[in-house]
Protein backbone atom coordinates (compact mmCIF):
# COMPACT_ATOMS: atom_id res chain seq x y z
CA UNK A 1 0.00 0.00 0.00
CA UNK A 2 1.14 3.55 -1.16
CA UNK A 3 -0.38 6.26 0.92
CA UNK A 4 0.72 9.85 0.03
CA UNK A 5 0.31 13.07 2.12
CA UNK A 6 -3.37 13.87 0.76
CA UNK A 7 -4.36 10.34 0.37
CA UNK A 8 -8.00 9.72 0.66
CA UNK A 9 -9.92 6.39 2.17
CA UNK A 10 -13.08 7.00 -0.58
CA UNK A 11 -11.73 4.08 -2.55
CA UNK A 12 -14.82 1.86 -4.32
CA UNK A 13 -14.51 -1.50 -3.28
CA UNK A 14 -14.25 -4.07 -6.32
CA UNK A 15 -13.78 -7.23 -5.08
CA UNK A 16 -10.00 -6.97 -3.84
CA UNK A 17 -9.73 -4.63 -0.72
CA UNK A 18 -7.91 -1.38 -0.80
CA UNK A 19 -5.29 -2.49 2.56
CA UNK A 20 -5.25 -5.91 3.82
CA UNK A 21 -3.72 -8.10 6.53
CA UNK A 22 -0.03 -7.34 5.00
CA UNK A 23 -0.73 -3.33 5.64
CA UNK A 24 -1.79 -4.21 9.42
CA UNK A 25 1.07 -6.57 9.28
CA UNK A 26 3.47 -3.38 8.26
CA UNK A 27 1.95 -1.14 11.04
CA UNK A 28 2.10 -3.71 13.73
CA UNK A 29 6.00 -3.11 12.93
CA UNK A 30 6.26 0.11 12.53
CA UNK A 31 4.68 1.16 15.65
CA UNK A 32 4.49 -1.95 18.17
CA UNK A 33 7.74 -1.11 20.21
CA UNK A 34 5.49 2.54 20.80
CA UNK A 35 2.61 1.59 22.47
CA UNK A 36 1.22 -0.75 25.26
CA UNK A 37 -0.13 -4.42 24.08
CA UNK A 38 -4.33 -4.66 24.28
CA UNK A 39 -5.37 -6.42 27.49
CA UNK A 40 -7.39 -9.71 27.21
CA UNK A 41 -9.34 -10.35 29.83
CA UNK A 42 -12.20 -13.17 30.35
CA UNK A 43 -15.81 -12.19 31.13
CA UNK A 44 -18.81 -13.86 32.02
CA UNK A 45 -21.40 -14.29 29.16
CA UNK A 46 -24.02 -14.03 31.29
CA UNK A 47 -27.30 -15.53 30.05
CA UNK A 48 -25.61 -17.07 27.25
CA UNK A 49 -23.57 -19.77 29.25
CA UNK A 50 -22.34 -22.27 27.34
CA UNK A 51 -20.60 -18.88 25.40
CA UNK A 52 -16.94 -18.18 25.75
CA UNK A 53 -16.48 -14.14 26.48
CA UNK A 54 -13.36 -12.08 26.17
CA UNK A 55 -13.27 -8.33 26.64
CA UNK A 56 -10.33 -7.00 24.52
CA UNK A 57 -9.27 -4.01 26.43
CA UNK A 58 -7.43 -1.25 24.83
CA UNK A 59 -7.86 1.43 27.97
CA UNK A 60 -4.54 1.60 29.20
CA UNK A 61 -2.96 3.26 26.24
CA UNK A 62 -1.16 6.59 26.83
CA UNK A 63 -3.88 8.00 25.87
CA UNK A 64 -6.48 6.22 27.22
CA UNK A 65 -7.93 4.70 23.86
CA UNK A 66 -7.06 2.97 20.72
CA UNK A 67 -7.05 6.25 18.73
CA UNK A 68 -3.28 6.27 19.30
CA UNK A 69 -2.68 3.57 17.35
CA UNK A 70 -3.95 5.31 14.38
CA UNK A 71 -2.15 8.23 15.07
CA UNK A 72 1.34 7.00 15.47
CA UNK A 73 0.93 4.97 12.52
CA UNK A 74 0.18 8.18 10.75
CA UNK A 75 3.00 10.27 11.64
CA UNK A 76 6.08 7.31 11.62
CA UNK A 77 4.43 6.43 7.67
CA UNK A 78 5.44 9.98 7.03
CA UNK A 79 8.39 10.41 8.61
CA UNK A 80 9.85 6.81 7.25
CA UNK A 81 9.27 7.99 3.61
CA UNK A 82 10.37 11.69 4.11
CA UNK A 83 7.12 13.13 4.35
CA UNK A 84 6.72 15.14 7.38
CA UNK A 85 6.44 18.91 6.83
CA UNK A 86 8.58 21.62 8.66
CA UNK A 87 5.10 22.77 9.31
CA UNK A 88 4.03 19.55 11.22
CA UNK A 89 0.77 17.80 11.46
CA UNK A 90 -2.81 19.49 12.17
CA UNK A 91 -5.96 17.51 12.38
CA UNK A 92 -9.76 18.44 13.45
CA UNK A 93 -11.03 16.83 16.52
CA UNK A 94 -14.59 16.18 17.65
CA UNK A 95 -15.16 17.38 20.84
CA UNK A 96 -14.36 14.16 22.89
CA UNK A 97 -10.91 14.82 22.31
CA UNK A 98 -9.51 11.57 21.56
CA UNK A 99 -7.97 11.76 18.22
CA UNK A 100 -6.46 15.58 19.21
CA UNK A 101 -4.82 14.09 21.76
CA UNK A 102 -3.76 11.03 20.22
CA UNK A 103 -2.35 13.12 17.32
CA UNK A 104 -1.17 15.31 19.83
CA UNK A 105 1.41 12.33 21.53
CA UNK A 106 2.05 11.39 17.94
CA UNK A 107 3.58 14.50 16.86
CA UNK A 108 5.44 15.19 20.25
CA UNK A 109 6.66 11.40 19.82
CA UNK A 110 7.95 11.75 16.39
CA UNK A 111 9.43 15.30 16.77
CA UNK A 112 7.05 17.58 15.11
CA UNK A 113 4.62 19.49 15.53
CA UNK A 114 0.92 19.40 15.97
CA UNK A 115 -2.26 21.89 15.35
CA UNK A 116 -5.49 20.65 16.87
CA UNK A 117 -8.64 22.38 15.35
CA UNK A 118 -11.27 21.65 18.16
CA UNK A 119 -15.08 22.64 18.39
CA UNK A 120 -16.51 25.75 20.30
CA UNK A 121 -17.63 23.02 22.88
CA UNK A 122 -14.66 21.44 23.56
CA UNK A 123 -14.15 20.46 27.06
CA UNK A 124 -11.54 22.26 28.73
CA UNK A 125 -9.70 19.22 30.00
CA UNK A 126 -9.32 18.45 26.65
CA UNK A 127 -7.92 21.53 25.69
CA UNK A 128 -5.44 21.48 28.87
CA UNK A 129 -4.32 18.42 28.01
CA UNK A 130 -3.66 19.21 24.31
CA UNK A 131 -1.66 22.26 25.51
CA UNK A 132 0.22 19.57 27.97
CA UNK A 133 1.59 17.79 25.04
CA UNK A 134 2.78 20.40 23.45
CA UNK A 135 -0.03 21.00 20.61
CA UNK A 136 -1.25 24.21 19.32
CA UNK A 137 -4.76 24.25 19.66
CA UNK A 138 -6.87 26.29 17.63
CA UNK A 139 -11.06 26.67 18.72
CA UNK A 140 -13.58 26.41 15.90
CA UNK A 141 -16.89 28.77 16.27
CA UNK A 142 -18.73 26.11 15.51
CA UNK A 143 -18.92 22.59 15.86
CA UNK A 144 -16.65 19.69 14.62
CA UNK A 145 -17.33 20.03 10.91
CA UNK A 146 -16.40 23.78 11.29
CA UNK A 147 -13.45 22.45 12.87
CA UNK A 148 -12.66 20.47 10.05
CA UNK A 149 -13.06 23.07 7.37
CA UNK A 150 -10.51 25.36 9.86
CA UNK A 151 -8.27 22.63 9.35
CA UNK A 152 -8.25 21.96 5.84
CA UNK A 153 -7.46 25.62 5.30
CA UNK A 154 -4.80 25.44 7.91
CA UNK A 155 -3.08 22.70 5.79
CA UNK A 156 -3.39 24.15 2.72
CA UNK A 157 -1.89 27.68 3.98
CA UNK A 158 0.44 26.60 5.67
CA UNK A 159 1.82 22.82 4.02
CA UNK A 160 1.05 21.16 7.29
CA UNK A 161 -0.02 17.63 6.82
CA UNK A 162 -3.45 16.81 7.16
CA UNK A 163 -4.60 13.64 9.32
CA UNK A 164 -8.27 12.27 10.27
CA UNK A 165 -9.98 11.76 13.38
CA UNK A 166 -10.78 7.90 11.26
CA UNK A 167 -11.07 8.59 7.25
CA UNK A 168 -7.26 8.03 6.38
CA UNK A 169 -6.11 4.35 5.52
CA UNK A 170 -2.95 5.01 7.66
CA UNK A 171 -5.72 5.97 10.54
CA UNK A 172 -7.38 2.68 9.60
CA UNK A 173 -4.62 0.28 9.50
CA UNK A 174 -2.97 1.83 12.90
CA UNK A 175 -6.53 0.73 14.65
CA UNK A 176 -6.28 -2.65 12.85
CA UNK A 177 -3.16 -3.21 14.78
CA UNK A 178 -5.90 -3.98 18.03
CA UNK A 179 -7.27 -6.92 15.84
CA UNK A 180 -4.31 -8.34 14.75
CA UNK A 181 -3.22 -8.43 18.83
CA UNK A 182 -6.35 -10.18 19.27
CA UNK A 183 -5.95 -12.64 16.92
CA UNK A 184 -2.18 -13.58 17.51
CA UNK A 185 -3.08 -13.90 21.02
CA UNK A 186 -6.42 -16.19 20.93
CA UNK A 187 -6.63 -16.82 17.27
CA UNK A 188 -7.89 -20.34 17.32
CA UNK A 189 -9.73 -19.39 20.02
CA UNK A 190 -12.39 -17.45 18.58
CA UNK A 191 -14.84 -17.11 16.29
CA UNK A 192 -16.46 -13.80 16.37
CA UNK A 193 -14.94 -10.03 17.29
CA UNK A 194 -17.20 -7.04 18.21
CA UNK A 195 -16.47 -3.56 17.79
CA UNK A 196 -18.17 -0.26 18.28
CA UNK A 197 -18.55 1.81 15.12
CA UNK A 198 -18.41 5.83 14.73
CA UNK A 199 -16.52 7.03 11.91
CA UNK A 200 -15.60 3.63 11.13
CA UNK A 201 -11.14 3.56 11.37
CA UNK A 202 -11.21 0.64 14.04
CA UNK A 203 -13.90 -1.25 11.82
CA UNK A 204 -11.61 -0.92 8.89
CA UNK A 205 -8.72 -1.97 10.29
CA UNK A 206 -10.14 -4.83 12.19
CA UNK A 207 -12.05 -6.19 8.63
CA UNK A 208 -8.17 -5.56 7.28
CA UNK A 209 -6.50 -7.72 9.91
CA UNK A 210 -8.77 -10.46 10.65
CA UNK A 211 -8.92 -11.44 6.06
CA UNK A 212 -8.90 -15.14 5.54
CA UNK A 213 -8.91 -15.82 9.06
CA UNK A 214 -12.82 -17.00 8.67
CA UNK A 215 -13.33 -14.64 11.92
CA UNK A 216 -16.52 -12.77 11.85
CA UNK A 217 -17.05 -9.42 12.56
CA UNK A 218 -19.94 -7.79 14.26
CA UNK A 219 -20.17 -3.78 13.68
CA UNK A 220 -21.97 -2.06 16.87
CA UNK A 221 -23.41 1.28 16.49
CA UNK A 222 -25.82 3.24 18.73
CA UNK A 223 -29.18 3.15 17.79
CA UNK A 224 -29.64 6.76 17.55
CA UNK A 225 -26.61 7.41 15.14
CA UNK A 226 -26.33 4.27 13.29
CA UNK A 227 -23.63 5.78 10.67
CA UNK A 228 -22.74 2.02 8.76
CA UNK A 229 -26.57 0.77 9.04
CA UNK A 230 -27.57 3.53 7.04
CA UNK A 231 -24.42 3.67 4.45
CA UNK A 232 -25.20 0.45 3.97
CA UNK A 233 -29.05 0.99 3.38
CA UNK A 234 -28.23 3.76 1.12
CA UNK A 235 -25.35 2.32 -0.73
CA UNK A 236 -22.99 4.96 0.54
CA UNK A 237 -21.88 7.38 3.48
CA UNK A 238 -24.86 9.55 5.07
CA UNK A 239 -24.36 12.10 7.81
CA UNK A 240 -26.59 10.98 10.72
CA UNK A 241 -27.11 13.29 13.78
CA UNK A 242 -24.77 13.33 16.70
CA UNK A 243 -27.05 12.83 19.13
CA UNK A 244 -26.12 9.86 21.21
CA UNK A 245 -24.23 9.11 24.46
CA UNK A 246 -21.61 7.16 22.88
CA UNK A 247 -20.63 10.16 21.01
CA UNK A 248 -17.77 10.51 23.42
CA UNK A 249 -15.66 8.61 20.91
CA UNK A 250 -17.81 7.57 18.43
CA UNK A 251 -18.88 11.39 17.13
CA UNK A 252 -18.78 10.99 13.76
CA UNK A 253 -21.77 12.02 11.25
CA UNK A 254 -20.88 9.67 8.68
CA UNK A 255 -18.95 5.98 8.17
CA UNK A 256 -15.72 6.30 6.04
CA UNK A 257 -16.46 4.73 2.16
CA UNK A 258 -13.24 2.83 3.54
CA UNK A 259 -14.91 0.91 5.90
CA UNK A 260 -18.18 0.92 4.40
CA UNK A 261 -16.40 -0.92 1.43
CA UNK A 262 -14.44 -3.31 3.89
CA UNK A 263 -17.08 -4.24 5.92
CA UNK A 264 -19.73 -4.75 2.66
CA UNK A 265 -15.87 -7.10 1.59
CA UNK A 266 -16.55 -9.32 5.15
CA UNK A 267 -20.20 -9.72 4.88
CA UNK A 268 -20.63 -7.22 7.84
CA UNK A 269 -23.94 -6.39 9.28
CA UNK A 270 -24.42 -4.25 12.21
CA UNK A 271 -26.16 -4.13 15.04
CA UNK A 272 -27.74 -1.26 17.36
CA UNK A 273 -27.98 -0.67 21.01
CA UNK A 274 -30.37 1.61 22.97
CA UNK A 275 -28.94 4.57 25.07
CA UNK A 276 -30.04 2.72 28.16
CA UNK A 277 -27.91 -0.55 27.17
CA UNK A 278 -25.25 1.55 26.38
CA UNK A 279 -25.17 3.38 29.70
CA UNK A 280 -25.51 -0.31 31.44
CA UNK A 281 -22.73 -1.90 30.34
CA UNK A 282 -20.86 0.89 30.91
CA UNK A 283 -21.93 0.90 34.50
CA UNK A 284 -21.30 -2.78 35.14
CA UNK A 285 -17.04 -2.56 33.25
CA UNK A 286 -16.88 -0.38 35.90
CA UNK A 287 -19.25 -1.45 38.79
CA UNK A 288 -18.27 -5.68 38.27
CA UNK A 289 -14.57 -5.38 36.87
CA UNK A 290 -13.30 -1.55 38.16
CA UNK A 291 -12.86 -0.90 34.33
CA UNK A 292 -13.17 3.07 33.47
CA UNK A 293 -14.87 3.54 30.07
CA UNK A 294 -16.38 6.07 28.15
CA UNK A 295 -19.70 5.31 26.84
CA UNK A 296 -18.49 4.93 23.47
CA UNK A 297 -16.27 1.81 24.79
CA UNK A 298 -18.83 -0.11 26.16
CA UNK A 299 -21.20 -0.29 22.93
CA UNK A 300 -20.20 -3.65 21.71
CA UNK A 301 -20.51 -4.78 24.99
CA UNK A 302 -24.01 -3.55 25.21
CA UNK A 303 -24.99 -5.29 22.50
CA UNK A 304 -24.04 -8.78 24.37
CA UNK A 305 -25.42 -7.80 27.78
CA UNK A 306 -28.58 -6.58 25.99
CA UNK A 307 -29.83 -9.50 23.63
CA UNK A 308 -29.19 -7.14 20.56
CA UNK A 309 -26.36 -10.00 19.58
CA UNK A 310 -27.24 -13.34 20.36
CA UNK A 311 -24.18 -15.72 20.29
CA UNK A 312 -24.30 -18.74 18.58
CA UNK A 313 -23.84 -22.33 21.31
CA UNK A 314 -20.36 -22.84 22.17
CA UNK A 315 -19.41 -19.43 20.11
CA UNK A 316 -16.53 -17.65 21.29
CA UNK A 317 -16.48 -14.01 21.29
CA UNK A 318 -14.04 -11.40 21.72
CA UNK A 319 -15.82 -7.66 22.45
CA UNK A 320 -14.21 -4.79 21.81
CA UNK A 321 -13.26 -1.90 24.68
CA UNK A 322 -11.39 0.77 22.91
CA UNK A 323 -11.51 3.97 25.62
CA UNK A 324 -11.05 4.89 29.12
CA UNK A 325 -11.24 9.09 28.62
CA UNK A 326 -13.78 9.28 30.78
CA UNK A 327 -14.97 11.49 33.82
CA UNK A 328 -14.39 9.22 36.94
CA UNK A 329 -16.68 10.88 39.42
CA UNK A 330 -19.94 9.70 36.76
CA UNK A 331 -18.79 5.82 37.08
CA UNK A 332 -20.91 6.18 40.56
CA UNK A 333 -23.53 8.18 39.60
Amino acid sequence: MTVGAGASAATAFMGAPPIGSADVKAATGRISQRIRPVTIVAADPGPFDRTSLYLACDTTQVTGGHEVRGALNFALYHLEHGALPAAGVVIATSGGGDAGVACAWAARETGTKATVYVPANCPAPTVRRLHLLGAQVQRAHGDADDAARAAAVHSERTGALLSHSYDNPLIALGAGTLAAEVNDLLGPEIDTVMVPVGGGALLAGTCAALEHTGIRIVPVEPQVAPTLGTALDAGYPVDVPVNSLAADSLGARRVSQLALDLARGAGCRPVAVTEEEIDRARRSLWQERRIPAQYGAAVALAAIQSGAYVPDVYERVVVVVTGANTDPASLDR
